[in-house]
């Protein structure tokens, strides 16, 4: 059985892309374990990384490099000082050189050791990675990794979705979760909490989740606080910022949570709730796009839709942080039938894999935290992804930036609405179920043609001429 907790779908990481930067990120890293583990670290003479399919196309757009060489390095994308990762490439191009997992020092050149193959894909998955390391005594030692979405590698090869403790409920589709939780009497977030106490306490999950709505409010704050022009060449104007210093008007504070506290104190009309909402969508994205640290959610594309609905829910009605916490868990339960019945990765479904999937997330996440049952928050995690369906990936620039950010705001806003329609819905008379536009979904990304699926190939990509530079 494929376990999937709650850590699994939220991970503390590095912007831009969970596939393009996280995922190579730790495939670097993994490989360089592997070698240690083999008593062979010590012994490499010189490293070469290939990149392969999507990886390739908008690799340099997602900062795929510089997720190669953070790795390689040894760093760690939950607690790096994030300041310094857009210049580790010039730090390496004038070393000459680098560290390999901080400790051993080899040359390096990122124009010749880096490898584009731009018309090559691998196999398994398009985003495919090959690290290559040369020993001492002439011989090579080579791994293959995929990048699968959401921040999950695979080794070629390698099985998956086998896990020696069984959760008490493993669910594998939104069916099963319903007659779990109706036979048991338990709602969703208390489903997952029980298969979290299959490999934790009480003590550990709980303080996980604080750290992950730490970190999401934390991306929020920094992104409302951040202005300029971020990085990559398009040009695209911060503007979170802007808008919060409207919103907030002559409201004082003096850290992040006197700050939550002035926004909870504020009076809100419609149009101020839809501002609020769209504001905090896109601070997570612009500090995503500038190399920040958000949360996988389950994809860095798509990192800014949970929290900005779960701030919404803390914000316009006055949530606890217990009432946090239980949101994240209803949350991974759907994006976990995502992963096992369809994908979270743009290179195979596009968008509606991100965007689409998060929007179904915070959806079944916000009703049933405002007394919805479970039903209407399956039903609501349904409507949010049935209004994404079809969505393509097609990154202006390869840079996770247009129309990435604006999606954020888009798909955090239909979560909302699809669960004030659930809430008011009888889901018994439903004529479609998540189970069915789950597998929609996955068909859709199946027959999706392959230029809208992150490569940068097709759609609005191909309608902006731009001259994108190096991060």
């Amino acid at each position: 059985m494929q376990r999937i907790s709650v850590f699994d779908i939220f991970k503390i990481g590095v912007g831009p892309s969970s596939s393009h930067t996280m995922g190579p990120w730790r495939a670097a890293e993994r490989f360089l374990y592997e070698l240690e583990a083999a008593g062979n670290l010590d012994s490499v003479a010189s490293v070469q990384v290939e990149l392969f399919g999507s990886l390739a196309k908008t690799g340099r757009g997602h900062g795929t490099d510089i997720a190669v060489l953070m790795g390689l390095r040894g760093e760690d994308p939950a607690s790096c000082d994030t300041r310094h990762v857009g210049h580790v490439i010039r730090q390496t191009e004038m070393a000459g050189e680098i560290a390999l997992l901080g400790r051993k020092i080899i040359p390096f050149d990122p124009a010749a050791d880096l490898i584009f193959h731009y018309n090559r894909s691998l196999p398994f998955h398009p985003n495919g990675i090959r690290l290559s390391a040369r020993l001492d005594d002439g011989s090579t030692v080579e791994g293959t990794y995929y990048s699968i979405g959401g921040g999950f590698v695979v080794r070629e090869g390698e099985a998956t979705g086998e896990d020696e403790i069984t959760a008490p409920y493993p669910c594998m589709s939104a069916a099963e979760i319903a007659d779990c939780c109706h036979g048991h009497g338990l709602s969703i977030w208390e489903m997952v909490r029980e298969n979290e106490r299959a490999w934790r306490d009480d003590v550990t999950i709980d303080a996980g989740l604080r750290r992950i709505w730490g970190t999401m409010a934390d991306s929020i704050y920094r992104g409302c606080h951040a202005d300029g022009d971020l990085p990559g060449g398009l040009r695209v104007v911060r503007r979170a910022q802007h808008m919060h210093r409207k919103l907030m008007d002559v409201a004082t504070y003096h850290d992040r949570d006197s700050w939550i506290e002035a926004i909870r104190s504020r009076p809100r009309t419609f149009q101020d709730t839809v501002k609020w909402v769209s504001c905090f969508a896109l601070a997570v994205n612009e500090e995503n796009a500038a190399f920040g640290r958000v949360v996988t959610a389950p994809t860095n594309g798509a990192a800014g839709v949970i929290p900005a609905v779960l701030m919404h829910f803390v914000c316009a009605h006055q949530a606890s942080e217990a009432d946090s916490l239980r949101f994240l868990l209803t949350a991974s339960a759907i994006g976990g039938l995502f992963k096992t019945g369809a994908t979270i990765s743009a290179a195979l479904g596009g968008c509606q894999a991100e965007i689409g999937v998060s929007s179904a997330m915070a959806a079944a996440a916000l009703t049933e935290c405002l007394g919805g049952t479970v039903d209407q928050a399956l039903m609501a995690a349904e409507i949010a992804m049935e209004h994404h369906l079809g969505l393509t990936c097609d990154p202006v620039g390869g840079l996770v930036q247009i129309p990435c950010i604006e999606r954020n705001a888009m798909g955090a806003m239909k979560a909302i609405t699809a669960a004030h329609i659930a809430l008011e819905s009888t889901p018994q008379n439903a004529r479609v179920s998540l189970d069915a536009v789950i597998r929609t979904m996955w068909e859709t990304a199946r027959d999706m043609s392959d230029k809208y699926k992150e490569t940068a190939e097709g759609g609005l990509a191909v309608q902006i001429p731009v001259n994108v530079a190096e991060c």
